[in-house]
């Protein structure tokens, strides 16, 4: 093969075929000159990452995957059953873990986002919560989440402490987290400090999502909560940090300060996993990644 071959999730119906979600990638990926394989993501969740790479051809070559979030474990499987089959991810299973959970990349990029604490593994005590609350200031609002996503459909039951220093109340929205995670809690409990960012008319906060190869921005959009939303971040302080992150291929989140004073990173994630907004013309990304 000449050049990367894009990973998509096949459709669990029908297995030939590229997910649905997932068809138009496949099918600008062919436009454009490139190759896609198919990988079978329920049979990878389920701890069979054999069989779920069987449809790839033995030294396929160099691959990036295009497709639904794994955990870390099962992206490391992913990785080592198609090494098996003498091919290799472009993103090493470490990589994975420093750009797709919070612990990963927050060092790189702590100043630029905001404060956070993390508590591994899962329900937290009162012990664990108070002493995550005093290294983000111990007062004042913050947000819940894991290493990986929050619950902002269910702001205020499980994902908005309004007071750090209340904490039943901070006990009672991280437990609630946890109970609506369930088995899909990544990680542990992050603490991040509220802030105030610009909101679109339908009060959603106005987010831009930035794809980067190899340290360069090859694509910026709405983030797609908001994909009507207009987007014209200052990348000119964010770029050291994605390279000092060292990743070759992720996303960062942007939200524009509500004084209008600048943008702020609040989300850094694997390009792999991270969706793209609809109707956005992906071209410049997957030129990007086959050109890799």
């Amino acid at each position: 093969m000449l050049g990367p071959v894009i990973l998509l999730p096949s459709d669990p119906l029908t297995p030939r075929r590229p997910d649905p979600h997932f068809v138009w990638e496949a099918q600008l990926v062919r436009e454009l000159g490139g190759e896609y394989v198919l990988v079978d993501h329920d049979a990878l969740l389920a701890g069979e990452a054999g069989a779920a790479v069987r449809r790839v051809p033995e030294a396929y070559g160099p691959l990036w995957y295009r497709g639904w979030m794994v955990p870390v474990p099962a992206y490391a499987a992913l990785a080592a059953a198609l090494a098996a089959r003498g091919c290799s991810l472009l993103t090493s299973p470490a990589a994975y873990a420093d750009a797709h959970e919070l612990p990963g990349w927050y060092p790189v990029f702590e100043g630029a986002t905001p404060p956070s604490a993390w508590i591994p593994g899962g329900a937290p005590d009162r012990e664990a919560l108070a002493d995550a609350a005093h290294r983000i200031g111990g007062r004042g609002p913050a947000v819940v989440k894991d290493y990986v996503k929050s619950r902002k459909d269910e702001w205020a039951e499980a994902c908005y402490v309004p007071e750090l220093a209340d904490l039943p109340g901070l006990t009672r929205v991280v437990s609630r987290f946890v109970e609506l995670q369930g088995e899909f809690l990544a990680g542990g409990v992050v603490l991040r400090r509220y802030e105030d960012f610009a909101q679109d008319a339908q009060g959603r906060t106005v987010e831009a999502r930035v794809w980067w190869v190899d340290g360069e921005p090859v694509l910026v959009g709405p983030h797609p909560d908001s994909p009507q939303s207009e987007v014209d971040p200052d990348l000119s302080d964010v770029q050291p940090l994605v390279r000092a992150l060292g990743c070759r291929f992720i996303t960062t989140d942007l939200a524009r300060r509500v004084d209008g004073t600048g943008w702020r990173v609040v989300e850094v994630g694997d390009g792999q996993v991270s969706g793209l907004p609809h109707g956005i013309d992906a071209s410049p990304l997957l030129t990007s990644l086959l050109a890799a």
